[in-house]
């Protein structure tokens, strides 16, 4: 009997994600279980590199720790967030802190999620599988709008030229009765003088 895969399977098969934290020991365990939970993972220890590595290829989810020397979270989310082609990228951003302030702080910075460490491991991959369900639903959704931004631009234009076409012909309509009164009124003017 096959087995077919769940939708949150399938989508860990294809899902690249990077994770951000300072602590090696961190970066190992997670990146280890998400391995073996089916994503591709790349490990940074910092925000410049995490930056540059999402700069030079693409990546499905972040998960970002708030607090690091140097670039905290924050800042690499505030970058992420201020950049066009990274403006909708999901980060769930992880931290020892456990303080609503927190919270309030990564989601007002445009964070996707939050999860406080210690967290547990299913939590993290069913909070990771719903984020990466609304992002491939909104990716969805922005191809049905450009697609439909699309029709509707190839519609005006076919609207225009047929409006183009349309005021040709009434020039030409008005052309063809200016001349049919120029006939009618040279042919009454021909008639009364043979009459005569």
């Amino acid at each position: 009997m096959k087995h077919s895969l769940s939708p949150s399977e399938s989508r860990r098969g294809a899902a690249t994600v990077l994770i951000v934290d300072d602590s090696r020991t961190n970066l190992n365990v997670m990146g280890a279980r998400l391995g073996q939970a089916g994503y591709l993972v790349v490990l940074s220890d910092n925000g410049r590199e995490a930056l540059d590595l999402i700069a030079g290829r693409g990546f499905d989810l972040v998960l970002l720790d708030m607090m690091m020397p140097g670039m905290s979270g924050i800042e690499v989310l505030a970058d992420l967030r201020a950049a066009p082609r990274t403006a909708d990228l999901p980060v769930i951003m992880i931290t020892a802190r456990s303080d609503s302030g927190a919270v309030v702080e990564a989601l007002a910075a445009g964070a996707d999620d939050y999860v406080a460490k210690p967290f547990d491991f299913d939590v993290l991959l069913a909070r990771i599988d719903r984020t990466l369900g609304r992002a491939s639903r909104i990716a969805e959704l922005k191809r049905m709008v450009a697609s439909l931004d699309a029709r509707v631009a190839a519609r005006a234009i076919e609207l225009g030229e047929a409006r183009t076409e349309l005021a040709v012909t009434r020039a030409d309509r008005a052309r063809l009765v200016s001349s049919i009164s120029s006939l009618n009124a040279e042919v009454e003017r021909l008639s009364g003088t043979s009459g005569a």
